[in-house]
């Protein structure tokens, strides 16, 4: 709404008000022939040049309307233009982008800021082309001379080259005058290439020169109007304040709390927060019906807002009085409170006039603020504009309908601001900056913009648009910035292009002797390139031909081995079952060769990926001694596990190729390590190597004599098998998310020929000629080890001494993972430790490693441990109380002491169990022990967490209740009761396999050799609760059957929830989803991921065990 009424035909040919000039021309014209003369294959021509005035484009290039569309129309007939594009573009954002008009758009979308129509005052304009005229001869002659010199230099190096070869014997070979030849044309092109490299920098470097100008006025442009924008904003929250202020007390009062007076003063007050308006008023929503009683309620006539005469309404003494009565309308909006500067307008009706009623209209029905067109303010006699708020009686939500607004409006709230001293307050706060030149414009008519702040536009290089939100959508305002003066010649591009144009000059020179050279190293680099290409084609075609033949060997080799496990199962004599055993034990050592050289083909073919689970580092490591522990106590070896208690839980990684890393080197040290000693695997974070506590523990030092170690024979320094790491430390990984761990195999075995270390992770070499037949093997785990590493981000290295042993260590990095989000899948393979918690247990041992890793699986369990070294220490320490301190003592089987033995046990109470740790318990021992009235358990060495679970709950009892066989029942074999099982594979033997594997478990089993079979079997509704799919099979392949498969079921899927059809037509199932889980022999990652790509649910690899088949099957189950 208007405060100080507005001059009658501001946007009339007569106004004052000054309209967008002419659009900025570049300053160089060297930018203006470049552009034309590397994309004009790529020009643009779209709109139209209204009011027959020229384009920017003519007057850059000088050229006649008639000339350009000759141009184009020509280049169009060939294909090599599309358009000139002559658009302006109006942005409602703040950003950084330019209005184009009439202008050039190449490949590397360079553009011409400016307007398509000029106006017709061609005075100055004159003046400005004579300018850049002048500027552009001189850019000429700079370029003209470059060139010529250019051509100048090769065609005398050709002259004087000429004339050598005059002189030249007339009995010279032939080859050689045309290797002169070649030469010398080699010669000439090199220069013109540099001659045209020197150009390009030239224009280069220019339009870097260029870009640079275009983001600096883009920054302070964007800057200021940001500033603007975010001060009108400020203000305009002040005016909407008051707004709501008036809404509270004027209306929400009876009678008012605010007169005229009070709202004066207040303003007048406050009128601090509100700098940039110029005065603040609120008109009273007054309907036709209630006009005679509002007149009578105030004493005056409501006044219509003369707008016809000029200088009335420039009259900074306008008197109401002496304004004729509004005339009859449905409502009116009569001024009722003003703030002083502007209590003139009291009574008078901003719905009189046309635009203010507009916008009063808008206000109401939008909820939001809306501005006027620039006007003239009263006093200053800038321009400025309007802003209004409705004001409400009631509180409405942000989704009001306009009808419910305009039923709640009984007023409106507005205020005036002055433009042009906003601009120059924000101006000069940036004083120190002002180099450029800033023009505000209402671009609401786009054809007739008004320029509210900002001097004549005058042509002084780029303009930059920002466009300005005041927070009307119905308004369109933007800043543009040009910068005050004229930019130099690009001097930086003028001279780096003339010194690359002499380097140019002194490398040919030396080319003649170059070229030679460079042939020679070509003609051997392609040699190299193809020997290459060989070797790589040769070693592929190995890597897919171990992966097809290991593929191949799989198939058979499942129904081997699981007949073979059938054939166990049956009722065998004990020399047939030892027949059949030893054939299942050797049939598995196939298999395992055929995975080692399948996974070397896989790495070496760089198919090999690594899996990214959760999973449980103390857990794999107890399946690899459990795994290898009937191995260890056969050859009477020590093998023991510790790992720190500062590594997690659970991480993330691939559980199965580090099991398979371990495994490998645990192996290894099995086999190469005799009758005695031990092999101590030990697993910390990559740092704590370097702390004291960790060497004084795991150093091997003697003491009496006897080596701190687990066994008590010397071992090599470990220090040195991890020395040459170069990122041994966690500073390289993300320690918020990531986890270097350190992994190390000690062993006390034959140790490895300083001859041999060098070769040893060579694939399918051993130490030497006699290993593979004296300890076996071929000699590729630790070469498929190293690899693994690798691919975990990690390092493997050694140290071995002949006669002493070896040592190796691997880093591996992995993800961390919280372990709460996996309590509920932990628990199915965890047994309850809950009981043992809280109790305390005395180990006794004289051996400080063998002591700790005790402690470790004994913390595990949640019990507090006391370590002595032996039996004297023990009777000095211990009392009757203390004894009744502990529920356990664990003595290892070394320590025992007959004399000292008994008299320690004779200070036991009858409740503290007894526990001893062996790998083979001597009956004198027992025989001992049992003399003192005490019963030891023997716990079977290696230990592990299950070993010490199972015997401690059959012996140990709290108080007077005993908890005997409290594990949880296992659900083992009862998951898959009952349940019936689809197998579908077109070989029979397969079938057979997987039939007899699943219906020990108690399953019922189907079997049908095609995947359209499959499909007939699984269309909803059936009876099957989970299918096995082979793969590969004839017509229909198990891919295409699942993906069917799941369609069928999405479809009945969506008839279910739609309702289409009843629940009872499909067995009363409300979502149909079979699990089908693939049996493939290819076990590479692509393959993987197409199962789930596809829609199947898991996969076993073939050849299967049975517990693979339960484990893949039953975890669809669950157990009652």
């Amino acid at each position: 709404m208007s405060l100080n009424y507005k001059i009658s035909g501001l946007n009339g040919s007569s106004s004052k008000m000054r309209k967008v000039k002419e659009p900025a021309r570049g300053c160089n014209s060297v930018l203006n022939w470049k552009r034309l003369l590397f994309f004009v294959t790529k020009i643009e021509v779209t709109g139209t040049c209204k009011d027959n005035k020229s384009l920017v484009l003519v007057e850059q290039f000088n050229v006649s309307n008639e000339l350009l569309h000759e141009l184009a129309s020509s280049f169009y007939k060939s294909d090599q233009i599309t358009a000139l594009k002559c658009t302006k573009q109006l942005g409602d954002k703040l950003s950084t982008k330019h209005e184009i008009t009439c202008s050039l758009n190449g490949v590397t979308n360079v553009e011409l800021s400016g307007q398509c129509p000029v106006h017709d005052d061609k005075a100055p304009l004159v003046h400005e082309k004579l300018a850049r005229e002048h500027d552009n001869g001189i850019l000429k002659v700079c370029m003209w001379v470059l060139f010529v010199i250019a051509l100048c230099s090769p065609i005398s190096c050709l002259w004087k080259n000429r004339k050598g070869e005059m002189k030249k014997k007339e009995h010279t070979q032939s080859s050689s005058r045309s290797a002169g030849k070649w030469m010398k044309k080699l010669l000439v092109l090199f220069v013109l290439v540099g001659v045209t490299v020197s150009i390009w920098l030239f224009w280069y470097l220019n339009d870097g020169i260029q870009l640079r100008r275009r983001e600096t006025i883009a920054n302070m442009c964007d800057e200021r109007a940001r500033m603007l924008q975010d001060q009108f904003n400020v203000s305009m929250n002040h005016v909407h304040a008051l707004a709501i202020l008036v809404s509270t007390f004027y209306h929400g009062n009876q009678p008012p709390a605010i007169d005229q007076k009070t709202f004066g003063e207040y303003t007048e007050r406050t009128s601090f927060e509100r700098p940039l308006t110029s005065g603040v008023a609120y008109a009273l929503r007054v309907r036709h019906s209630e006009r005679e009683k509002f007149e009578k309620e105030h004493g005056w006539t409501i006044k219509k807002m003369d707008t016809e005469d000029q200088d009335q309404t420039l009259a900074q003494d306008c008197d109401p009085a002496n304004l004729d009565p509004s005339p009859i309308q449905d409502e009116y909006a009569p001024v009722i409170l003003s703030q002083e500067t502007v209590s003139h307008i009291v009574s008078i009706d901003m719905m009189s006039g046309k635009e203010d009623r507009e916008n009063i209209l808008r206000a109401r029905a939008s909820g939001k603020g809306v501005l006027t067109s620039p006007f003239k303010l009263l006093k200053s006699n800038h321009l400025g504009v309007v802003l209004t708020f409705a004001v409400y009686n009631t509180h409405l939500h942000q989704d009001a309908t306009p009808e419910q607004r305009i039923n709640a409006t009984v007023g409106y709230l507005g205020a005036s601001y002055d433009v042009p001293s906003l601009v120059e307050k924000l101006l000069h706060q940036l004083a120190s900056k002002q180099t450029i030149v800033v023009n505000v414009y209402d671009t609401t008519n786009a054809s007739a913009a008004i320029n509210m702040y900002g001097p004549e536009e005058i042509d002084t290089g780029f303009l930059h648009i920002s466009s300005l939100d005041f927070g009307d959508p119905s308004r369109k305002h933007e800043m543009r910035c040009r910068f005050k003066q004229r930019p130099p010649p690009p001097w930086t591009a003028i001279l780096a292009s003339g010194g690359v144009l002499i380097i140019t000059f002194l490398l040919g020179h030396i080319f003649y002797a170059a070229i030679n050279r460079i042939a020679a190293v070509e003609h051997d680099y392609r040699k190299m390139m193809e020997l290459k290409h060989r070797a790589e084609a040769a070693d592929v075609a190995k890597s897919q031909f171990l992966a097809t033949v290991s593929h191949e060997i799989r198939t058979p080799m499942n129904g081997v081995l699981g007949m073979l496990q059938m054939l166990m199962d049956t009722n065998l004599d004990a020399k047939q079952l030892d027949f059949a055993q030893t054939a299942h034990a050797s049939g598995k050592d196939l298999i395992k060769l055929i995975n080692e050289v399948l996974d070397q083909a896989k790495i070496e073919s760089g198919r090999l990926e690594l899996e990214a689970v959760p999973f449980e580092l103390r857990t794999i490591l107890d399946n690899v001694v459990s795994l290898l522990s009937t191995k260890s106590q056969e050859k009477g070896i020590e093998l023991a596990v510790y790992v720190s208690n500062q590594l997690p839980e659970v991480v993330v990684g691939d559980p199965g190729r580090f099991r398979q890393i371990i495994t490998n080197l645990v192996e290894n040290s099995l086999k190469f390590t005799h009758d005695r000693g031990h092999i101590f695997v030990s697993v910390h974070l990559a740092d704590e190597v370097t702390d004291e506590n960790y060497m004084k523990i795991f150093n091997g030092s003697k003491s009496n004599a006897v080596c701190n170690t687990l066994s008590g024979l010397p071992v090599v320094d470990r220090k040195k098998s991890w020395e040459n790491f170069e990122n041994l430390s966690r500073k390289d990984i993300n320690e918020s998310e990531q986890i270097k761990i350190l992994v190390t195999v000690e062993d006390t075995g034959v140790g490895i020929p300083i001859k041999a270390q060098s070769s040893i992770f060579t694939p399918f070499m051993q130490a030497d000629s006699s290993t593979s037949r004296t300890y076996g093997g071929t000699g590729i785990g630790l070469s498929i080890s190293k690899r693994l590493v690798g691919l975990m981000n990690g390092e493997i290295g050694f140290v071995s001494e002949p006669g002493t042993g070896s040592t190796f260590s691997f880093t591996a990095v992995f993800m961390k993972k919280e372990t709460c989000s996996l309590d509920t899948v932990l628990q199915q393979y965890h047994p309850d430790t809950s009981e043992f918690r809280g109790l305390r247990a005395l180990v006794i041992d004289q051996k400080n490693i063998r002591a700790e890793v005790t402690r470790y699986h004994l913390e595990r369990m949640g019990i507090s441990v006391t370590i002595i070294s032996d039996f004297d220490s023990a009777q000095s320490s211990q009392s009757p109380i203390d004894s009744a301190v502990f529920a356990m003592v664990l003595i290892d089987q070394e320590v025992w002491d007959k004399k000292s033995g008994l008299a320690f046990l004779r200070g036991l109470k009858s409740s503290t169990k007894l526990f001893l740790l062996a790998n083979s318990v001597s009956p004198a021992i027992q025989d001992e022990i049992q003399s003192a009235n005490m019963v030891a358990t023997v716990v079977p060495k290696p230990l592990r967490l299950s070993i010490l679970i199972s015997c401690f709950q059959e012996i140990i009892s709290v108080g007077n209740t005993s908890f005997l066989a409290r594990r949880k029942p296992s659900t083992l074999g009862t998951l898959l009761r009952n349940k019936r099982i689809l197998v579908v594979d077109d070989n029979i033997v397969n079938r057979r396999v997987a039939e007899g594997a699943l219906k020990k478990y108690g399953a019922i089993v189907i079997c049908v050799d095609s995947g359209k079979a499959a499909l007939e079997k699984l269309k909803p509704p059936h009876s099957f609760h989970a299918c096995f799919m082979d793969l590969q099979m004839p017509e229909m392949d198990g891919f295409e059957a699942t993906r069917q498969i799941r369609r069928l079921e999405s479809m009945v899927n969506e008839q279910i929830e739609s309702g289409e059809v009843s629940i009872e037509m499909f067995g009363n199932a409300g979502h149909w989803h079979t699990p089908i889980l693939a049996m493939t022999a290819d076990v590479i990652q692509a393959t993987d991921e197409e199962c789930m790509k596809c829609g199947m649910d898991g996969y076993v690899s073939k050849p299967f065990e049975e517990e693979q088949l339960y484990s893949a099957a039953a975890c669809f189950f669950e157990s009652d």
